[in-house]
């Protein structure tokens, strides 16, 4: 087990040179890979959803899902919005949990957090594993699961909070991005593996049977349930290496590991209060209003559910230095940050787990037999590889200049992608938009992937050392509801039939974004130049 530095100042030059570099080092490539099987287990209902679909489309046994129906099969439009909803719930309790995760470094230490987090995450991947070895399992089953992967979610603000501790300033950029942009990578990891792992009885007896369907006159053999067993053995190996090889920091004062770990569970304990709140809300709780005014009034109501519950329902020990944290709300920048980052990362999370079925949804027919699988892990993989540029950009041009061009683009592409979904949902061949939609989605998932590192080098600029750690995790929680709201905006606007309005407006809150990040950043006369 690595022990605790007695001493630890990285704006030292000397210090950072003689021992800092070294053990900086070794934490951010072992916080990487842990982070990037936190996002596969977090965001891998979005596969596993579009295999559910495809799987009961070809034989209506197969996951046929009755919840709150009076009992009834769902027809297809009815089928597809109820899938949405498990990457939408895995999305809403992941941001929900970054909530109390942006705050647990320096309440619980590095080490014992991401130690903590791998170790709950090969619970719901075991979970939901055996779930799916049984089609008739019910639906709710597989929402709880797609609640506890949220703990993945949530690992994002805790991770990144820990390594700005980690590396000097000038070195930030890149340090986050590398943490970030690889373990957003993940995303892209589980979207090319899943789709292989799933043909393959990996795991023998304990595997449980294959699900038989026909296509095209033969029979295929499918194990759904390894979308989500691959991921237990390696995240058991990944835990291990985290409790040997990361490091608490001596300003965090954590206490014995004991005390560390019980505080971890009792702040997660509140981040799923808040969960649960929110996910009675969205399915359990009826509200006469518009279903996308719904949708945001989840988010508000799981926020303040956790808020809450940080501020009223925490021991002393955690709350005095929670108190000295949450002076960072008093801060405009703090909230004007929020709103820039939830444009990059929001979107590139919330597209990330609405692309599979969406691209299925829009171009796919009974007709065509158009196979996405081998395009969904691109998107992804461009906008997680591709952060570490923004970071690096930023670190050359300012943080403010970087984000203001890329989200210049993000407008285009979006206002783009939504002609071409257009056109394709008009279309009696949807198939011939599919490259180009492919090509300008890429591109917009680039983007996000900039603008993801040029926004979180940005916060260190603007917030001093005690507050950028804790800013950091706020905005990224905040930003992560994007996993929530992109699947379930886009599962209203597919059961309307006009799946473009949904892209239309991101666009228009996209052009918000440059004129937030011109006033305060990147025109001439800024109250702080980034």
């Amino acid at each position: 087990m690595a022990r605790t530095p007695e001493h630890w100042d990285v704006e030292d030059a000397a210090f950072w040179e003689s021992t800092g570099k070294r053990i900086a080092n070794r934490n951010l490539w072992v916080s990487i890979p842990n982070l990037l099987c936190g996002f596969s287990v977090w965001l891998y209902w979005g596969m596993i959803a579009k295999t559910m679909q495809r799987l009961h489309f070809a034989n209506s046994d197969l996951f046929d899902f009755t919840f709150r129906n009076d009992g009834a099969s769902y027809d297809e439009a009815g089928y597809r919005a109820l899938l949405f909803t498990l990457p939408a719930v895995a999305g809403l309790a992941g941001a929900t949990l970054r909530i109390p995760n942006s705050f647990m470094i320096a309440i619980c230490g590095g080490r014992n957090v991401k130690f903590m987090t791998t170790v709950l995450l090969i619970i719901p991947a075991i979970g939901t594993g055996l779930a799916l070895q049984n089609p008739g399992t019910p639906f709710w089953v597989y929402i709880v699961l797609a609640a506890m992967s949220g703990v993945g979610g949530g690992a994002f603000a805790s991770s990144m909070s820990n390594i700005s501790f980690f590396f000097p300033k000038r070195m930030q950029g890149l340090a986050l991005g590398l943490n970030a942009g690889l373990g957003n990578a993940g995303v892209s990891v589980m979207q090319f593996l899943i789709p292989w792992a799933i043909t393959v009885g990996m795991f023998g007896g304990i595997g449980g049977d294959p699900q038989v369907i026909e296509v095209d006159g033969a029979q295929v053999q499918l194990w759904i349930q390894n979308g989500a067993l691959v991921w237990g053995p390696i995240m058991t190996v990944l835990a291990i290496l985290a409790w040997v090889f990361m490091n608490n920091l001596p300003q965090h004062q954590c206490g014995s590991t004991p005390v560390a770990l019980g505080k971890y569970l009792w702040l997660q304990m509140i981040g799923f209060c808040g969960t649960a709140v929110g996910v009675g809300f969205l399915i359990f709780v009826p509200l006469p209003i518009p279903e996308l005014v719904r949708i945001f009034i989840v988010l508000i109501v799981a926020v303040a559910a956790t808020m809450l519950g940080m501020k009223f329902a925490t021991p002393k020990s955690i709350q005095e230095p929670l108190d000295k944290q949450f002076a960072i709300f008093t801060n405009t920048h703090l909230w004007v940050m929020t709103w820039l980052y939830v444009m990059t990362f929001g979107s590139f999370i919330g597209y990330a787990n609405a692309f599979p079925k969406l691209m299925d949804d829009v171009f796919v027919t009974a007709d065509n037999g158009l196979i996405t699988s081998n395009y969904i892990w691109i998107g992804a993989a461009v906008g997680a590889f591709i952060r570490p540029i923004g970071g690096w950009l930023s670190d050359k041009l300012g943080g403010a200049r970087v984000t203001q061009w890329d989200t210049w683009v993000m407008v285009a592409s979006t206002i783009l992608a939504g002609y071409l979904v257009k056109l394709a949902g008009q279309s009696d061949t949807p198939e011939k938009y599919f490259l180009p939609f492919v090509v300008t989605f890429v591109v917009l998932f680039a983007t996000t992937g900039i603008g993801n590192g040029s926004t979180f080098r940005m916060i260190p600029m603007i917030f001093s050392k005690e507050q950028a750690g804790p800013v950091l995790g706020w905005t990224s929680a905040i930003a992560a509801y994007g996993a929530y709201l992109i699947p379930k905006v886009f599962a209203t606007q597919i059961k309307a039939g006009t799946p473009e309005y949904a892209l239309y407006g991101f666009a228009v809150y996209y052009a918000s974004c440059l004129a937030v990040n011109w006033w305060f950043y990147a025109r001439k006369n800024a109250e702080i130049k980034c």
